[in-house]
């Protein structure tokens, strides 16, 4: 998918305008929850996402959804990770 058609997609299902988010390279969050539903679309490097002990691997390209209140955990690759991330109340 494309950068213009993940905002489109964002657009239809009701999300406001993505922000950029920027991860250091080979960092961790260990296991979390946030208030809000993402949508995200990775723009560069890797993200590994934990939800009840399975782990996903999100790369260039790629889209991960997270509901709200989900525990989670994320690691990020060996250049880190960008990606365009789209939050819904």
């Amino acid at each position: 998918m494309k950068k213009e058609k993940f905002i489109q997609l964002l657009v239809s299902e009701g999300f406001p305008e993505p922000i950029e988010v920027v991860r250091d390279k080979n960092s961790v969050t260990g296991p979390h929850s946030h208030a809000f539903e993402a949508k995200a679309f990775i723009l560069e490097g890797q993200i590994d996402i934990v939800i009840n002990n399975q782990r996903s691997v999100y790369l260039a390209g790629d889209i991960f959804h997270i509901l709200a209140n989900q525990v989670h955990s994320e690691s990020y690759g060996s250049k880190g990770v960008k990606y365009l991330v789209g939050r819904k109340e």
